[in-house]
Protein backbone atom coordinates (compact mmCIF):
# COMPACT_ATOMS: atom_id res chain seq x y z
CA UNK A 1 0.00 0.00 0.00
CA UNK A 2 3.13 1.99 0.47
CA UNK A 3 4.34 1.80 -3.02
CA UNK A 4 1.09 2.59 -4.21
CA UNK A 5 0.54 5.49 -2.58
CA UNK A 6 4.15 6.72 -3.53
CA UNK A 7 3.29 6.02 -6.95
CA UNK A 8 0.11 7.54 -7.07
CA UNK A 9 1.34 10.77 -5.22
CA UNK A 10 -1.79 10.39 -2.77
CA UNK A 11 -1.38 10.01 1.09
CA UNK A 12 -0.98 6.20 3.30
CA UNK A 13 -4.07 6.65 4.91
CA UNK A 14 -5.88 7.49 1.52
CA UNK A 15 -4.89 3.93 0.32
CA UNK A 16 -5.22 2.14 3.13
CA UNK A 17 -9.14 3.54 3.22
CA UNK A 18 -9.86 1.97 0.11
CA UNK A 19 -8.20 -1.33 1.12
CA UNK A 20 -11.23 -1.01 4.22
CA UNK A 21 -13.73 -0.13 1.86
CA UNK A 22 -15.71 -3.32 2.93
CA UNK A 23 -15.67 -2.15 6.30
CA UNK A 24 -16.75 1.32 5.65
CA UNK A 25 -18.82 0.93 2.58
CA UNK A 26 -21.45 -2.69 3.93
CA UNK A 27 -22.96 -1.72 7.38
CA UNK A 28 -25.32 -0.38 5.59
CA UNK A 29 -25.00 -0.76 1.43
CA UNK A 30 -25.49 -4.21 -0.23
CA UNK A 31 -22.84 -5.99 -2.23
CA UNK A 32 -24.80 -8.76 -4.92
CA UNK A 33 -22.33 -11.74 -6.41
CA UNK A 34 -22.80 -15.27 -6.89
CA UNK A 35 -19.92 -17.31 -6.42
CA UNK A 36 -19.66 -21.76 -7.10
CA UNK A 37 -16.87 -24.03 -6.99
CA UNK A 38 -16.49 -26.99 -9.39
CA UNK A 39 -14.69 -29.74 -8.60
CA UNK A 40 -14.24 -33.74 -9.26
CA UNK A 41 -16.48 -35.67 -9.02
CA UNK A 42 -18.65 -33.06 -10.90
CA UNK A 43 -15.98 -31.87 -13.43
CA UNK A 44 -12.72 -33.33 -14.51
CA UNK A 45 -10.80 -30.05 -13.55
CA UNK A 46 -11.44 -27.47 -10.42
CA UNK A 47 -13.28 -24.41 -11.55
CA UNK A 48 -13.76 -21.20 -9.17
CA UNK A 49 -16.24 -18.46 -11.39
CA UNK A 50 -18.08 -15.39 -10.31
CA UNK A 51 -20.55 -12.32 -10.73
CA UNK A 52 -19.12 -9.27 -8.70
CA UNK A 53 -22.10 -6.76 -8.57
CA UNK A 54 -21.52 -3.81 -7.55
CA UNK A 55 -22.07 0.43 -8.19
CA UNK A 56 -21.75 0.33 -12.25
CA UNK A 57 -19.44 3.78 -11.79
CA UNK A 58 -16.94 1.14 -10.71
CA UNK A 59 -16.44 -0.46 -14.27
CA UNK A 60 -13.87 2.33 -15.40
CA UNK A 61 -12.05 1.76 -11.96
CA UNK A 62 -11.55 -2.07 -12.86
CA UNK A 63 -7.72 -3.28 -13.17
CA UNK A 64 -6.59 -6.93 -14.38
CA UNK A 65 -2.92 -6.86 -12.43
CA UNK A 66 -0.48 -9.90 -12.67
CA UNK A 67 1.48 -9.69 -9.15
CA UNK A 68 5.15 -10.90 -8.64
CA UNK A 69 7.07 -11.26 -5.84
CA UNK A 70 10.01 -12.65 -4.29
CA UNK A 71 9.62 -15.98 -2.44
CA UNK A 72 5.98 -15.66 -3.10
CA UNK A 73 3.38 -17.35 -5.53
CA UNK A 74 2.38 -14.96 -8.72
CA UNK A 75 -0.97 -13.68 -8.66
CA UNK A 76 -3.75 -12.78 -10.90
CA UNK A 77 -6.14 -10.75 -9.27
CA UNK A 78 -9.18 -8.40 -11.12
CA UNK A 79 -9.49 -5.18 -8.66
CA UNK A 80 -10.34 -1.94 -8.19
CA UNK A 81 -7.43 0.72 -8.18
CA UNK A 82 -5.72 1.17 -5.42
CA UNK A 83 -7.16 -2.34 -3.39
CA UNK A 84 -4.17 -5.05 -3.14
CA UNK A 85 -6.29 -8.05 -2.54
CA UNK A 86 -9.52 -8.89 -4.55
CA UNK A 87 -10.94 -12.08 -7.02
CA UNK A 88 -8.49 -13.46 -8.14
CA UNK A 89 -5.75 -16.94 -8.32
CA UNK A 90 -2.42 -17.93 -8.18
CA UNK A 91 0.63 -19.65 -9.59
CA UNK A 92 0.27 -22.89 -6.91
CA UNK A 93 -3.33 -23.03 -8.06
CA UNK A 94 -5.15 -21.38 -5.04
CA UNK A 95 -8.02 -19.05 -5.90
CA UNK A 96 -10.68 -17.22 -3.83
CA UNK A 97 -13.83 -15.47 -4.94
CA UNK A 98 -15.92 -12.80 -2.19
CA UNK A 99 -19.21 -12.66 -1.22
CA UNK A 100 -20.26 -9.98 1.09
CA UNK A 101 -22.48 -10.20 3.64
CA UNK A 102 -24.06 -7.55 5.36
CA UNK A 103 -23.57 -7.13 9.23
CA UNK A 104 -23.78 -4.59 11.98
CA UNK A 105 -20.57 -6.76 13.32
CA UNK A 106 -17.18 -5.15 12.81
CA UNK A 107 -13.75 -5.07 15.13
CA UNK A 108 -10.67 -3.68 14.81
CA UNK A 109 -8.59 -6.64 13.33
CA UNK A 110 -7.30 -7.73 9.45
CA UNK A 111 -9.90 -5.76 6.47
CA UNK A 112 -11.53 -7.90 4.02
CA UNK A 113 -9.29 -6.73 1.23
CA UNK A 114 -6.16 -7.99 2.98
CA UNK A 115 -7.58 -10.72 3.88
CA UNK A 116 -8.17 -11.83 0.31
CA UNK A 117 -4.41 -11.46 -0.43
CA UNK A 118 -3.23 -13.23 1.86
CA UNK A 119 -5.05 -16.12 0.56
CA UNK A 120 -3.66 -15.43 -2.84
CA UNK A 121 0.12 -15.28 -1.10
CA UNK A 122 -0.44 -18.76 0.12
CA UNK A 123 1.25 -22.08 -1.32
CA UNK A 124 -1.72 -24.54 -0.24
CA UNK A 125 -4.66 -24.01 0.88
CA UNK A 126 -4.29 -25.11 4.12
CA UNK A 127 -2.33 -22.47 4.93
CA UNK A 128 -5.50 -19.82 2.52
CA UNK A 129 -7.96 -20.83 5.03
CA UNK A 130 -5.32 -19.98 7.79
CA UNK A 131 -5.05 -17.09 7.09
CA UNK A 132 -9.05 -15.88 7.36
CA UNK A 133 -9.92 -18.60 9.97
CA UNK A 134 -10.09 -18.42 13.81
CA UNK A 135 -11.78 -15.19 14.06
CA UNK A 136 -9.30 -12.91 12.18
CA UNK A 137 -11.97 -10.67 10.18
CA UNK A 138 -12.79 -7.18 10.82
CA UNK A 139 -15.71 -7.54 9.71
CA UNK A 140 -18.31 -10.84 7.99
CA UNK A 141 -17.80 -12.27 5.04
CA UNK A 142 -17.48 -15.41 2.60
CA UNK A 143 -14.51 -16.36 1.17
CA UNK A 144 -14.86 -18.98 -1.28
CA UNK A 145 -11.57 -20.63 -1.35
CA UNK A 146 -10.15 -23.54 -3.93
CA UNK A 147 -7.77 -25.60 -4.83
CA UNK A 148 -6.06 -26.91 -8.12
CA UNK A 149 -6.05 -30.22 -6.07
CA UNK A 150 -9.73 -30.32 -6.12
CA UNK A 151 -10.22 -29.01 -2.60
CA UNK A 152 -12.51 -26.49 -1.91
CA UNK A 153 -14.32 -24.37 0.95
CA UNK A 154 -16.68 -21.47 1.82
CA UNK A 155 -15.03 -19.84 5.12
CA UNK A 156 -17.84 -17.35 6.29
CA UNK A 157 -16.31 -15.28 8.75
CA UNK A 158 -16.32 -12.59 11.06
CA UNK A 159 -14.70 -11.36 13.99
CA UNK A 160 -16.77 -13.09 16.93
CA UNK A 161 -17.42 -16.78 14.80
CA UNK A 162 -15.91 -18.81 11.84
CA UNK A 163 -17.38 -21.26 9.96
CA UNK A 164 -16.78 -23.75 6.92
CA UNK A 165 -18.92 -25.24 4.53
CA UNK A 166 -17.71 -28.29 2.24
CA UNK A 167 -18.61 -28.86 -0.98
CA UNK A 168 -21.06 -31.63 -2.27
CA UNK A 169 -21.28 -33.61 -4.86
CA UNK A 170 -18.17 -31.48 -6.17
CA UNK A 171 -20.31 -28.34 -5.96
CA UNK A 172 -20.16 -25.03 -4.27
CA UNK A 173 -22.33 -21.95 -4.01
CA UNK A 174 -22.67 -19.10 -2.22
CA UNK A 175 -24.40 -15.46 -2.59
CA UNK A 176 -24.99 -13.00 0.01
CA UNK A 177 -26.21 -14.57 3.31
CA UNK A 178 -25.53 -16.40 6.10
CA UNK A 179 -25.76 -20.35 5.24
CA UNK A 180 -23.80 -21.49 8.06
CA UNK A 181 -25.76 -22.97 11.03
CA UNK A 182 -23.42 -21.15 13.59
CA UNK A 183 -22.91 -18.21 12.38
CA UNK A 184 -26.84 -17.73 11.68
CA UNK A 185 -26.68 -17.80 16.12
CA UNK A 186 -23.94 -15.46 16.10
CA UNK A 187 -24.42 -12.77 13.68
CA UNK A 188 -27.04 -10.57 12.55
CA UNK A 189 -27.21 -9.89 9.35
CA UNK A 190 -29.48 -7.65 6.81
CA UNK A 191 -29.72 -9.85 3.84
CA UNK A 192 -30.19 -8.76 0.34
CA UNK A 193 -33.28 -9.68 -1.06
CA UNK A 194 -32.19 -11.64 -3.80
CA UNK A 195 -30.05 -13.63 -2.00
CA UNK A 196 -31.92 -16.49 -1.93
CA UNK A 197 -33.25 -16.74 -5.22
CA UNK A 198 -29.56 -16.46 -6.48
CA UNK A 199 -28.65 -19.22 -4.46
CA UNK A 200 -31.67 -21.58 -5.10
CA UNK A 201 -30.69 -20.63 -9.32
CA UNK A 202 -27.25 -21.42 -9.33
CA UNK A 203 -27.47 -24.54 -7.42
CA UNK A 204 -29.66 -25.61 -10.20
CA UNK A 205 -27.69 -24.65 -13.33
CA UNK A 206 -24.71 -26.21 -11.54
CA UNK A 207 -26.67 -29.36 -11.43
CA UNK A 208 -27.65 -29.26 -14.77
CA UNK A 209 -24.44 -29.47 -16.21
CA UNK A 210 -23.93 -33.02 -17.19
CA UNK A 211 -20.43 -33.24 -19.21
CA UNK A 212 -17.31 -33.09 -17.17
CA UNK A 213 -14.76 -31.80 -19.50
CA UNK A 214 -16.65 -28.21 -19.17
CA UNK A 215 -15.34 -24.87 -20.49
CA UNK A 216 -15.38 -20.98 -19.44
CA UNK A 217 -17.75 -20.26 -21.66
CA UNK A 218 -20.22 -22.60 -20.02
CA UNK A 219 -19.65 -20.93 -16.63
CA UNK A 220 -19.94 -17.43 -18.36
CA UNK A 221 -23.46 -19.09 -19.90
CA UNK A 222 -24.40 -19.58 -16.47
CA UNK A 223 -23.47 -16.37 -14.58
CA UNK A 224 -25.46 -14.91 -17.84
CA UNK A 225 -28.90 -16.08 -16.37
CA UNK A 226 -31.60 -13.39 -16.29
CA UNK A 227 -34.26 -15.36 -14.43
CA UNK A 228 -35.72 -12.64 -11.54
CA UNK A 229 -34.46 -9.89 -14.02
CA UNK A 230 -33.07 -7.34 -12.89
CA UNK A 231 -32.14 -8.86 -9.79
CA UNK A 232 -30.62 -12.12 -11.57
CA UNK A 233 -27.67 -14.22 -11.52
CA UNK A 234 -26.38 -11.69 -14.20
CA UNK A 235 -28.21 -8.32 -12.38
CA UNK A 236 -29.12 -4.71 -14.45
CA UNK A 237 -29.70 -1.64 -13.42
CA UNK A 238 -33.38 -1.26 -11.57
CA UNK A 239 -35.64 1.42 -12.13
CA UNK A 240 -35.77 2.04 -8.22
CA UNK A 241 -34.84 5.67 -8.16
CA UNK A 242 -33.83 6.23 -4.46
CA UNK A 243 -32.79 2.82 -2.72
CA UNK A 244 -30.33 1.43 -1.21
CA UNK A 245 -30.13 -0.95 -4.56
CA UNK A 246 -29.84 2.17 -6.86
CA UNK A 247 -27.17 2.05 -9.41
CA UNK A 248 -26.39 -1.83 -8.40
CA UNK A 249 -25.57 -4.18 -11.35
CA UNK A 250 -23.01 -6.70 -12.15
CA UNK A 251 -19.77 -5.16 -13.22
CA UNK A 252 -17.57 -7.61 -14.19
CA UNK A 253 -17.62 -11.88 -14.63
CA UNK A 254 -14.79 -13.97 -13.98
CA UNK A 255 -13.55 -17.65 -14.56
CA UNK A 256 -10.92 -19.28 -13.11
CA UNK A 257 -9.78 -22.89 -14.50
CA UNK A 258 -7.52 -23.48 -11.17
CA UNK A 259 -6.17 -26.95 -12.64
CA UNK A 260 -4.54 -24.98 -16.05
CA UNK A 261 -4.26 -21.63 -14.33
CA UNK A 262 -6.37 -19.71 -16.48
CA UNK A 263 -8.17 -16.63 -15.49
CA UNK A 264 -10.86 -15.03 -18.12
CA UNK A 265 -12.67 -12.03 -17.09
CA UNK A 266 -15.46 -9.84 -18.49
CA UNK A 267 -15.91 -6.31 -18.07
CA UNK A 268 -19.23 -5.39 -17.64
CA UNK A 269 -21.93 -8.29 -17.67
CA UNK A 270 -21.40 -12.03 -19.24
CA UNK A 271 -24.18 -11.89 -21.36
CA UNK A 272 -23.00 -8.94 -23.30
CA UNK A 273 -20.21 -11.32 -24.74
CA UNK A 274 -21.80 -15.07 -24.37
CA UNK A 275 -24.77 -16.08 -26.21
CA UNK A 276 -27.11 -17.84 -23.83
CA UNK A 277 -28.15 -21.28 -23.89
CA UNK A 278 -32.41 -22.03 -22.86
Amino acid sequence: MEGIADGANVRFEDILTLNTRSEIALIDSPDGCTSFALTKPKTSKTWLAQNWDWKGEQIDSLVHLEIQQRNLPTIQIITEAGIIGKIGCNSEGIGVCLNALVTNTWQARVPIHLGLRSVLESESIERAISKVDNNQMASPANFLIASRTGQTVNMEVSPVYTEQIQAKNGALIHTNHICAEGMKRKVREDVVSDSYDRLTKIDEKTKTLTKKDIEAKDLFNLLSNHENYPYSICRHPSDEKVSKFSGMETVFSIVMDLTDNKLTWIKGKPCEFVTQSP
